[in-house]
């Protein structure tokens, strides 16, 4: 019966998912031997199976008592999931850390020695910073799924009922773990792109074959004052790459926090990428110096022509994939139901 999977459901996943498969059988066999010994003879309806499942109780209490309730930062429901996307933040910050120090030995080999203690300070200031920011996010989820199960608590006055079940999730409206992972490694390397190597990000220089310079793309004088800002807007996103990965499905309550999230990185990106500072004023000049570009030649008028509209196309594609994501996901509620 649907209304004894949907039980099951809102119990084992809120466990570790280790136990979750095991629990699922103990408990649909509870379940049946409480209605066999309650109907005896007769036809199970949907009655009974009501006053069974009231009788074991609401599923969070239920879950509680087969895990244990204790006091944690982090709590057994989130844990694995906590403990997937702290590798995958790990992993790819060492690996931006990791190809930033190779781009420095390519750029300057003989500074090998000062590029590896450079490596050895990004990896002891990164890898802690990663797992302070991951530690947060989930604890912040903790805080808060804790906080709206206790007001619904309140609502509900003990009456639980298992029509309050909520509906198993509906393929549609499911989030692929895929999804998830590749937002967080986006996230993650677009942070340590601007806090580790962000003098690298431009046109690469070659004279007589080897690597000479790089003409950078940012203002480094200024973009400095703009890192912290930059930091918690891409922070909140993989908090919101999080959420999703531990709902597992799209839901109201995610789509308005990802609307959100979105609309404050909007109006971030608009503020940062907008402001001219921030960008090389001598991009097109250092070009020309480093014979890339003839000044006024039809080369020179068409790249800039494209660095002078760079920052509308920038705003335009990240304002297009940040509002796309809010309309997909409510697309995604809307065709679950």
């Amino acid at each position: 019966m649907e209304t004894i999977e949907r039980y099951v459901y809102a119990v084992t996943k809120l466990l570790p998912q280790s136990q979750r498969e095991d629990i699922a059988k103990e408990l649909r066999g509870l379940i049946e031997d409480m209605l066999d010994e309650r109907v005896q003879d007769g036809s199970i309806t949907k009655k009974h199976v009501e006053e069974v499942l009231l009788e074991l109780g609401e599923p969070r209490k239920l879950a509680n008592k087969y895990r244990g309730t204790n006091q944690y930062l982090i709590g057994p429901e989130l844990f694995a999931h906590y403990v997937m996307v702290l590798k995958i933040v790990l992993i790819a910050t060492s690996a931006a850390i990791g190809v930033s120090f190779i781009i420095e030995i390519i750029m300057d080999p003989p500074s090998i020695l000062q590029s590896f203690v450079s490596f050895i300070v990004s990896v002891v200031t990164g890898l802690p910073i990663a797992f302070a920011w991951t530690t947060f996010a989930f604890a912040t989820i903790q805080f808060w799924g804790n906080k709206q199960l206790k007001m619904v608590d309140l609502q509900l006055n003990s009456s639980w009922k298992p029509s309050d079940l909520p509906p198993l999730p509906h393929p549609k409206g499911q989030v692929k773990k895929g999804e998830a992972i590749t937002g967080i490694v986006f996230y993650v390397f677009c942070i340590a792109i601007f806090v580790f190597s962000s003098e690298y990000f431009g046109v690469w220089f070659f004279e007589d074959g080897k690597f000479k310079d790089v003409i950078p793309f940012f203002n480094e004088q200024y973009i400095s004052y703009y890192l912290l800002f930059i930091f918690l807007i891409f922070g909140f996103g993989i908090i919101k790459e999080c959420l999703k990965m531990v709902y597992g499905r799209w839901t109201m309550q995610l789509v308005i926090f990802t609307a959100v999230v979105n609309i404050i990185s909007i109006i971030g990106l608009i503020i940062i990428i907008a402001e001219p500072a921030i960008w090389n004023p001598n991009f097109m000049t250092q070009l020309i110096e480093s014979g890339y570009l003839a000044a006024n030649s039809e080369a020179f008028n068409t790249v800039s022509v494209i660095w002078d509209q760079a920052t509308v196309w920038l705003l335009v594609f990240f304002l297009f994939a940040l509002v796309w994501d809010i309309v997909d996901g409510f697309i995604r509620v809307r065709k679950s139901k």
